[in-house]
């Protein structure tokens, strides 16, 4: 999912939520020769890889590991001609699902990178991972932490307006109602930044396409089915009646993500629908403030309410790696409880494996809960055939709420964008 973010969750979806560390990703040139004690990884990982690192060695003594950073731009517009050219890392970051140049699908099926499949960790995946992790039934991507979409309140705000959070539908509505009519909106929407009109759509589609269709991307990508006439149709639907009862500010396009923490953070509204990576956010900007995140109810039966919980970057081994051993050796080690909780408490977010003896941090507690019982569905990009298809819906998104298009033309031409293709 297309977003700009602080480093805070630099390991989440795509390219635009890395930015530079370092220098490049030419990890041929710091390739050890011969002593088979060096391991080489290139990362985009934003300055905990050196922490976890640290660990590796310390349980692995004598082991040498040279590892570069860089841009996710760089990087994706690298990483394929090193794999080609043999001048690849042992380890590599890798994205989940589809979508750009350094994503599981595009780096497997060409055969670049290693199965996996028979590592300890990879049958513990929770479904929504497991997804977006594999390519053609096998695993190639050591995924270790989740992010997840909700609504995230400001929970002094909602004690001042003597409000609960709403947990179905019909709940939903009379809050924003209520909350508009006591002065302060439930929720700020900062859709001035076009990658944030997503959010509330997501969390909406979670409930409404995937209970009762589950094989929705299946079918998609075979060509049964399509965004017209899907219910992705009612979940644009509900967005535009979330706005017409008031669940959102005055001139959402005329207000920024910057703008919508500022309002959520400082009780201007009872809180604001993003992903978990705004709480430390909210919390910059209001350290006596306490936030917790919670689905955004779609539907009026709890039992069928899910989660968009996306996977964010892992780490990936190459198939023709110089020093194999050493490269199973580190995934693993980031797949263990001790190594994927150092990432995870240096980024955010929550473990993507169950039982690591993480703690984690109150306001994620229904996050958690949503992905150890498997209610959770990967962000709705991470399965699409190409980038075209999402910049399409949020460049129309904002159209729809400017009054410039409709639903029905944004689907159509989403669907007209997916079946171009990988590209």
């Amino acid at each position: 999912m297309t977003r700009k973010l602080p480093a805070l969750v630099a390991a989440a979806t795509t390219a635009t939520l890395l930015a530079a560390c370092s220098g490049g990703t030419n990890a041929a040139s710091e390739r050890s020769t011969g002593s088979g004690g060096t391991l080489t990884i290139a990362s985009v990982d934003q300055g905990s890889l050196a922490q976890v690192v640290e660990k590796f060695k310390a349980a692995n003594p004598g082991v040498e590991v040279r590892f570069t950073t860089s841009g996710a731009d760089q990087y994706q517009q690298q990483i394929r001609t090193q794999l080609a050219s043999g001048t690849a890392p042992d380890v590599m970051s890798v994205w989940p699902g589809n979508g750009n140049p350094g994503a599981t699908y595009v780096l497997a099926k060409p055969g670049y990178l290693l199965d996996l499949s028979d590592q300890p960790w990879a049958g513990k995946y929770p479904e929504a991972v497991k997804k977006v992790a594999q390519y053609d039934g096998k695993t190639y991507n050591a995924v270790f932490g989740l992010n997840a979409i909700g609504a995230v309140y400001n929970q002094q705000a909602m004690q001042k307006a003597g409000l609960q959070p709403p947990t179905t539908w019909t709940e939903l509505l009379t809050f924003c109602r209520a909350a508009k009519a006591k002065g302060t909106p439930a929720f700020a929407l900062g859709i001035q930044d076009n990658w944030v009109t997503q959010i509330v759509l997501y969390a909406l589609v979670a409930s409404v396409v995937y209970p009762t269709d589950p094989q929705f991307d299946t079918k998609m990508q075979a060509g049964q089915a399509t965004f017209t006439g899907s219910g992705w149709e009612t979940a644009i639907g509900k967005y535009l009646e979330m706005n017409r009862a008031g669940c959102f500010q005055e001139n959402g396009l005329g207000t920024s993500y910057e703008a919508s923490q500022t309002l959520a953070a400082t009780g201007k509204t009872l809180g604001v629908v993003q992903g978990n990576w705004i709480v430390s956010l909210l919390k910059e900007k209001n350290p006596s403030g306490t936030f917790t995140i919670k689905p955004l109810p779609a539907l009026d039966d709890t039992s069928k309410i899910l989660m968009p919980a996306a996977a964010g970057a892992g780490y990936g081994v190459n198939a023709k790696a110089k020093n194999k051993e050493l490269a199973l050796k580190f995934v693993n080690f980031v797949m263990s409880p001790d190594g994927m909780n150092e990432f995870v408490k240096l980024q955010g977010g929550v473990p993507s494996l169950p039982d690591t003896g993480y703690t984690v941090d109150p306001s994620l507690a229904d996050v958690q809960a949503f992905i150890e019982d498997n209610r959770t569905v990967p962000f709705m990009d991470q399965l699409w055939p190409n980038a075209k298809v999402q910049q399409t819906m949020l460049s129309g998104l904002q159209e729809i709420f400017s009054g410039q298009s409709t639903p029905a033309k944004l689907l159509a031409a989403m669907d007209a964008d997916y079946k171009t293709g990988e590209g």
